[in-house]
Parts: C-alpha cells; sequence; structure tokens
C-alpha cells in the first residue's frame, strides 16, 4: 500500500485481464508459450511486421538475449548513450563486451548521432539506440554510420512501442529490438517484455536461446522428435498467465493510446505558460516523430529547485521522481571506464540529470463510480483548501497552489491515475489565478469541477458490456 494519495502509477485495467487470466489457469496450463504467449506473438508480429517477436521475462533478458545473438566476446565494444538505464549496458558486460558511452541531444535526450563516428574503433560491433520517452532517435543517420562500418543495430524500445520516426514504427530499424511490459509502462502484465526480430537470420537461434539453448520449440511443433542442447541459451518464458494479462491491454491498444496522448497534450497546453516564466523545459518532439505519450518530464533549471518542486508535491502527497544518473557517472560505470581505458565525458547527460523530474507515468487506469464517502471526504477537502489562509507562494509554485488539494480530490471521486490528477492541477490553478483576478467566487469553480466528475463516473476504459 503507497503512502502517497497519487503515487507515481498504479496498475490498470483496461479490459479482459482477469478473464484471460482466469481462462489460463482453467486450461491447466500456466507456464511458458501457451495459447495466450502465442496469441500475443502473432499479434505483436503483425502490428511491427517483424520476422518474430518472443514474450520474455522482461525487457532486460531481451537485452541479455540480443547479447548472445551478437555473439559477443570479451574486448567487443557496443556504443550506448549514457542516459539510459542500467539493463541496457548490463545485458552486453556480462558477455564480456565494454559498454562505450555517448551523450545525449540536448533537446530529445536520445543518443547524439553526431558523436558515433568518434566513438567507433576496430572492435566496435553494435549501436544501441534508445528511444528516450518514446521519441524516435535520429535513425536514418544511426542506419547510415552502422552499414558504413558493418555494425549491427539494437533499438532498446523500452519506452517507445507504438511510437513512429518518419511514418515508421520504432523498433522496425534494427537487426533486433526489445520492449518492456513493466507496470511503469503504457501496456503491461507487471513484469515482461519481448525481443523483435527483424532481421530473418537472427530468427530460428532465438528461439533457442530463449528455450535454455535447447531446439525445444521445434519439438512441441512436431518437427523433431527429441530435443537437446545446441547452444548458449537461458530461461526467458514468461508465465501464460502473464501473457493473458498482457494480450487483453494490447487489444485496447487503441484506445489506451488515444486517451494517453489526449492527456500528454493537455499537459503540454496547461503547462506550457508556467515553464516558459520559470525556465522549465518541456518535452522536445521533432515533427517527424510521433511519441506513444509514455513520459511527460520536466528539465529544471536547477538540482536545487527540482528538489524543492518534489518536496512540494511529497508534502501533498504525490510522487514525483527523477530519472536516470548518467551510467559514466554511476560507481560501477565510472570504475568500468578507468578499468577498460579511461572515464569518458558526456556532459549533456550530467547536466540534463541534474534538473531533470518526471511527476508521472501517463497512466491509463480506468474511472469508475465514487462512493459517498469519497464525495463526503473531496468536499471536505475542498473547503480546507479554499478557506484556509495561505503566505503567497513562491512563484515557482503558483501553478500548483490550491490545485493539489483539488486534484487529489478528483483522484479520489473519479478514481483518475495519478497523471490526471496533475494535469487537472495544472488547469485548475491556471483557472483559478484567472478568476480571482476577476473578483470570481471559488465556489463556481468548485461547481464545475463537481461536475465534470460527475459526467466521468461509470466510464471504464475497454470494460467488459
Amino acid at each position: 500500500m503507497t503512502s502517497y494519495d497519487i503515487p507515481f502509477n498504479r496498475p490498470a485495467i483496461v479490459g479482459n485481464e482477469m478473464r484471460y487470466m482466469a481462462e489460463s489457469v482453467a486450461s491447466g496450463k500456466i507456464s511458458g508459450d501457451g495459447v495466450f504467449s502465442r496469441r500475443c506473438h502473432t499479434l505483436l508480429q503483425e502490428e511491427l511486421k517483424a520476422a518474430k517477436v518472443l514474450l520474455t521475462t522482461n525487457c532486460t533478458h531481451a537485452l541479455e538475449m540480443s547479447a548472445l545473438l551478437l555473439d559477443l566476446e570479451p574486448g567487443d565494444e557496443v556504443i550506448l548513450p549514457s542516459f539510459t538505464f542500467v539493463s541496457t549496458a548490463n545485458a552486453y558486460t556480462l558477455r564480456g563486451a565494454r559498454p562505450v558511452f555517448a551523450d545525449i541531444r540536448p533537446d530529445t535526450l536520445n543518443l547524439d548521432e553526431a558523436q558515433l563516428e568518434s566513438l567507433i574503433t576496430p572492435r566496435t560491433r553494435a549501436i544501441v539506440p534508445v528511444h528516450y520517452a518514446g521519441v524516435g532517435c535520429e535513425m536514418d543517420a544511426i542506419l547510415d554510420v552502422a552499414r558504413r562500418h558493418d555494425l549491427e543495430v539494437v533499438e532498446d524500445n523500452a519506452h517507445g512501442f507504438l511510437g513512429t520516426y518518419r511514418g515508421r514504427l520504432l523498433g522496425s530499424f534494427g537487426a533486433l529490438s526489445t520492449l518492456s511490459f513493466h507496470e511503469t509502462k503504457n501496456f503491461t502484465c507487471g513484469e515482461g517484455g519481448a525481443l523483435v526480430v527483424n532481421d530473418p537470420r537472427f530468427a530460428e537461434r532465438a528461439e533457442i536461446v530463449r528455450e535454455k539453448g535447447t531446439n525445444r520449440s521445434k519439438f512441441f511443433r512436431g518437427e523433431i522428435d527429441r530435443y537437446t542442447w545446441v547452444d548458449l541459451g537461458s530461461s526467458y518464458l514468461p508465465s501464460d498467465m502473464l501473457a493473458a494479462y498482457l494480450l487483453a491491454q494490447l487489444e485496447e491498444r487503441e484506445r489506451v493510446q488515444a486517451r494517453r496522448l489526449a492527456q500528454w497534450d493537455r499537459y503540454r497546453e496547461e503547462l506550457a505558460d508556467w515553464a516558459g516564466e520559470q525556465r522549465v523545459r518541456l518535452p522536445v518532439v521533432p515533427a517527424h516523430c510521433v511519441h506513444p505519450a509514455h513520459i511527460f518530464y520536466l528539465l529544471f533549471p536547477s538540482l536545487d529547485v527540482r528538489q524543492a518542486f518534489i518536496d512540494h508535491l511529497k508534502a501533498r502527497r504525490i510522487l514525483a521522481v527523477f530519472h536516470y544518473v548518467p551510467l559514466h557517472l554511476s560507481g560501477f560505470g565510472s570504475e568500468l571506464g578507468r578499468r577498460l581505458g579511461g572515464e569518458q565525458s558526456c556532459p549533456v547527460s550530467a547536466d540534463v540529470a541534474s534538473g531533470f523530474l518526471e511527476p508521472s507515468s501517463v497512466a491509463p487506469e480506468p474511472l469508475g463510480a465514487a462512493t459517498i464517502e469519497q464525495d463526503a471526504a473531496l468536499s471536505e477537502a475542498i473547503v480546507v483548501e479554499t478557506e484556509s489562509p495561505e503566505p503567497p507562494p513562491s512563484p515557482i509554485f503558483r501553478p500548483w497552489r490550491l490545485a493539489t488539494g483539488i486534484a487529489f480530490g478528483c483522484a479520489i471521486a473519479t478514481k483518475w491515475s495519478g497523471v490526471n490528477a496533475i494535469l487537472a492541477a495544472g488547469l485548475i490553478s491556471i483557472i483559478w489565478e484567472r478568476t480571482r483576478r476577476k473578483g470570481t467566487t471559488r465556489r463556481p469553480l468548485w461547481r464545475a469541477i463537481q461536475q465534470g466528475a460527475e459526467r466521468s463516473r461509470g466510464e471504464v476504459v475497454g470494460a467488459d458490456p
């Protein structure tokens, strides 16, 4: 049970998750590669137009599979951004390869493709772009460099499922790509991932690596009369119960994405003026990219301001987090760099990390009916908030004055996700400031909010009829 009224994310029920999981149990097979796993594979292969898609226990394991498929050896080098989750580097370091950290672009926070040429050595084997926040890396330039130097490209697409770059789906550019279905992602089964095989030459071996290095998949298809150990591998299959939960989520992908994009756009619209006044930078999405509304982040002018803002939200029981410590500055990353040839410098990554904040996942949590007790608690919260005098807020927090209490009330009354509540906070605060200057009373604003909450009740995303 979280201690926050508005946590960072909540698991969502958007369709037939519970029914499919019950069917999985009733089928008598809840281990890997059951009927729901196969249905997920088919859906993802058709959506991504991939040669093969294989569910994995998480995105980390999908990355580890890519390292095995590339036959990486000690001394090989893999170029990847310093500003990424540790799994991106761990997968290749486990095979003895050296992670070569590239800096990021100051606009999209993606790998800076202009640096690639300077980082390539005779030992370089692969480039691993990470589509940060689901905004596509500059894949044309990356693929051009990879072709000229005969390098493989593996896309870490943990954030970018259903995002596009120049009209083409992210995760479809590299020979291999990976997906995440962790509970913080747009589509989830709690813990899960997938390896996307775009280059058919890796397809058969990917099955073997995933099945402990055996040809067991061929045996189950009746292609051989027995299976045996034929290669390196490990156990990367998720339970079919998890696949059942995931399938229900994926089936509602159009509805979920439409809602997330609407929330993301409203976030940007309502925070734009405040961000400009306070020198807070909002996400940058190039015109040739379509993002999947996975993350809406804020870049603050300094570490102190960021921490003050986190504390401000925390005092109102709203959780906000900051993202990665750049890997080249981490304890192990620094040690690894010194051991393998000197520390690396990624100044943009270091600068961005000091001001980065992720207020909330854009979660597709369904709406539901409020109880009488929740309505009463909401009314009481609004009365207390609106009738208690406060000292003047500092300018950096003005858009959040009063709004956190109202947003929390809305979250209770309509079971909004954390991002909806914080979105509401931005909108309510702006309206509040405008109406206050015109001398209007607080009550019409509250009545408008209450009417909006009443209209929302009973709307459940993807629920069975």
